[in-house]
């Protein structure tokens, strides 16, 4: 019988260090290959990875399988983006890989948050599916999914509308979440001057959100 393919012997996920030879040091041979531009030597490397982070790191913390796939490429482009900082200690480059994993899946929750916060108080409407569902199980999480998903579109689509200064207070305050003395800054104008504009700026949000591209009124993006 054939010996199997080097590639095969790469460390699984969680692998410790041991003695010269064993399969932790058969993935810094692979780390050292990636690092210097062997692209078959990073995809094993990230390949004997993916499924792990995918299942025990990504989507027990986001349960929708869409968003997790989206995660771990996320994590992935990271990763190759990072490698060349990466440093070796003795153990897989998988804690590493969940670390990026991690961080992801903290972005992605709150980026969710924010949108939710956004809604609520930019919309005269109730929030939808940025909440808690009524319902639980895969059905219920995919309508929440395609909610959210449809959500988001519609407050870049309400943005993009908007006076360009409108929109940059709105992104100052709600999404950067910054004070109002360094939304002021920004924006180069005095705190009480922003809090006009930010008012302005909510009620010119809100009519164009409400208005769901039925075409109709254009002022929202006139300042007036």
């Amino acid at each position: 019988m054939s010996p199997r393919p080097e590639r095969e012997r790469v460390p699984a996920p969680g692998a410790e260090a041991g003695p010269a030879g064993d399969l932790t040091s058969l993935e810094q041979v692979l780390v050292e290959r990636a690092q210097g531009g062997d692209r078959e030597a990073l995809r094993v490397l990230l390949g004997r990875h993916a499924d792990a982070l995918f299942a025990r790191v990504i989507q027990p913390r986001v349960g929708d399988r869409s968003t997790a796939e989206d995660i771990l490429k996320a994590t992935m482009v990271t990763a190759i983006e990072k490698l060349h900082t990466f440093r070796w200690q003795g153990r897989s480059v998988y804690f590493w890989l969940r670390q990026i994993a991690r961080n992801k899946v903290i972005d992605h929750h709150r980026q969710g948050q924010r949108r939710g916060r956004l809604v609520r108080a930019l919309s005269d409407e109730p929030e939808v599916g940025l909440g808690q569902t009524p319902r639980s199980g895969p059905e219920a999480a995919l309508i929440a999914e395609e909610e959210r998903t449809l959500n988001a579109a519609r407050i870049r689509a309400t943005l993009a509308k908007l006076n360009p200064r409108y929109r940059r207070a709105i992104e100052l305050r709600l999404l950067e979440e910054l004070p109002r003395e360094e939304c002021a800054r920004q924006l180069e104008v005095s705190v009480a001057t922003f809090d006009v504009v930010f008012f302005r700026a909510v009620n010119a949000f809100r009519r164009s959100f409400g208005e769901r591209d039925e075409g109709g009124r254009g002022s929202a993006d006139a300042e007036r």
